[in-house]
């Protein structure tokens, strides 16, 4: 595969931003100190549990073990801050990927899935358990921004409670609710309710005494085409120029998480994940599920099914990226009989294809553990030959986009050097996707941590280093000419592969029982970014965890930073180019 990237150790040097929390730190180490040396040894080298144990020191309780993670460390609840601080600057781990929460019958867990933007598959996992009597552990939001929001998912959700927190609340649910629904001992028959409060000024308060105050609090949302689902935007207006926004989730809350916690794994969880992203990327979610069970219970995809998993979850990411940039024109000039209509159309020639495929238009619960559920149609020449024919006219139709959008003067004024989001504030909030590499960030799973076939194959990752909302757009409309090139190298695999040797399935167990408390998260590069699944077995049929770490979750975290200071047509903008289904980000 081809690849233009940067020297790994370029996120790992001495000269990595401090934090923008008030975290003390602890004294500077030199850089000839030979234990950092070699903690922060080569991408090629691996981690090396010792190293890394003896840089966090007395924090650590003990070792953990987890299928995914090089290693894994049981620290102190009073010491999350110092012990991710120093896997973040001396061992360059400067990516939290997802925190999960969860209840044993004796503690309570939080769970920091931390990666290297630089290299993917060095993953470690910082465990901090604490009593049932007392959930409350230090929140690690002063060292990575994004652990604002998961850490009030899982205080929401599970009860976990994160002193430091700067704004420790419910996040899906309303303030009012009662319990927590992943907590054990919560009481689903509890009756509920939920109180209407009046909207205040956020900043009266520091514009009282102002006689000539022009701030304004408009609610955007959440029944609004703009905000792509059912979004409430908290915002405050000076003027004419947004002075805070605060994203308001959990209206499509549909408890995703719990109902899969319900399911078996080897055939009732697999319908869940097209409802995530249920726009056009169900078969990028399946993966992600898929490849968290394959790995927990040890199963090897044939390479057959692996290419036909890979093409069809390229056909998923054209046709979602398609809709991104056509409701994306809608929202910044709103021109819906051109490009809108002209990318709806593009989208439905690959969901007819998608459609021949599986069977079905968006819930295609067609991957299974171990494979794909059945082969190409049985015209399988004439079903070759309709993909070659879209991909055929894809240049063209790309052509018509770049003259009718990028290369539109109103839409380059409204969306050059609006939104800006800077590389180093997109990896403080976990952002990943096209939401990061339109910033410059290069990183991306499918080259980073390879599944499926994609190392098999010729194709490039897409970067733009304008960290505007032009420069997302690029990114999403260069990345439908490296997704064409993936499927058609995989059409012609497929086209070519012996009879005898087209395997679908792996041989699987029709029962998965995987060994009790393992534990694994795994993720696949979605349409959006990364889209990761932790789970956490108990013995039986049933997971005992499962958590879903959605991109858009993250990525819509950087809406205040792409807004703030922006005219209010902007915030539309910044929003849309985030490109968010609120199914995803609510789960």
């Amino acid at each position: 595969m081809s690849t233009d990237r940067p020297d790994d150790s370029e996120s790992e040097s001495e000269s990595e931003p401090e934090p923008d929390g008030d975290v003390e730190r602890e004294a500077a180490v030199p850089e000839t100190d030979p234990e950092v040396q070699r903690a922060r040894a080569p991408a090629t080298r691996g981690v090396d549990p010792d190293r890394l144990e003896r840089l966090l020191g007395d924090a650590v309780l003990r070792r953990d073990d987890q299928i995914n993670a090089d290693a894994a460390f049981e620290v102190r609840p009073d010491a999350v801050q110092d012990s991710l601080e120093t896997l973040k600057r001396r061992a360059g781990f400067d990516h939290l990927s997802c925190v999960t929460a969860q209840e044993y019958a004796d503690r309570y867990e939080s769970i920091y899935h931390l990666k290297k933007y630089a290299d993917p598959t060095q993953e470690v996992s910082i465990v901090v358990p604490t009593s049932r009597r007392d959930p409350t552990s230090e929140s690690a939001e002063p060292v990575f921004r994004t652990a604002d929001w998961h850490e009030r998912e899982a205080y929401d959700l599970v009860g976990v409670e994160y002193e430091d927190h700067p704004d420790l609340r419910r996040i899906l649910l309303p303030e009012t609710w009662q319990g927590h629904p992943l907590s054990r001992d919560y009481d689903r028959d509890r009756p509920q309710i939920v109180t209407l409060d009046e909207h205040a000024n956020p900043l009266k308060e520091d514009h009282e005494a102002e006689a000539d105050d022009s701030t304004m609090f408009v609610n955007i949302g959440p029944h609004h085409p703009a905000t792509h689902g059912v979004l409430h935007l908290k915002t405050t207006l000076d003027g004419e120029q947004v002075a805070d926004v605060e994203p308001d989730i959990g209206y499509l809350h549909r408890c995703e998480e719990q109902m899969a916690q319900l399911g078996t794994y080897r055939h009732q969880i697999m319908p869940y994940p097209d409802r995530w992203d249920y726009v056009s990327a169900g078969l990028l979610n399946e993966w992600a599920y898929a490849r968290a069970v394959e790995d927990m219970a040890d199963v090897e995809v044939p390479d057959y099914a692996q290419v036909i998993r890979t093409m069809s979850a390229e056909l998923c990411r054209i046709a979602a990226h398609m809709l991104a940039v056509g409701t994306f024109a809608l929202d910044v000039y709103g021109d819906f009989t051109a490009i809108f209509m002209y990318a709806v159309r593009d989208r439905e020639r690959v969901q007819n294809l998608l459609e021949d495929l599986t069977g079905q238009r968006l819930m295609f619960n067609y991957f299974r553990v171990g494979g794909v559920v059945w082969d190409l149609p049985e015209d399988r020449q004439a079903y070759v030959e309709t993909v070659r024919d879209f991909l055929e006219e894809l240049p063209q139709a790309l052509e018509e986009y770049h003259d009718l959008l990028t290369g539109n003067e109103i839409f380059q004024l409204r969306c050059v050097d609006t939104g800006v989001l800077p590389p180093e504030t997109a990896k403080e909030y976990g952002a990943t996707g096209p939401v990061a590499r339109g910033s410059g960030v290069d990183y991306d799973l499918r080259r980073d941590d390879p599944y499926g076939y994609y190392d098999e194959l010729d194709w490039d990752v897409v970067t733009e280093d304008g960290c505007d909302n032009y420069a997302r757009v690029l990114v999403r409309l260069r990345e439908v000419e490296q997704s064409a090139r993936i499927v058609e190298q995989c059409v012609d695999l497929l086209e070519g592969w012996p009879a005898a040797d087209r395997e679908v399935q792996a041989n699987v167990p029709r029962t998965l029982k995987p060994e009790k408390d393992a534990e694994v998260y795994r993720a696949v590069e979605a349409a959006k970014g990364e889209l990761g699944v932790y789970m956490r077995s108990d013995g039986t049929d049933k997971p005992a965890r499962f958590k879903v770490r959605s991109p858009c979750f993250s990525n819509l975290q950087t809406l205040p930073e792409l807004a703030e200071g922006e005219y209010v047509a902007d915030l539309v903008a910044s929003l849309g180019s985030l490109d968010i289904v609120l199914g995803e980000v609510d789960r």
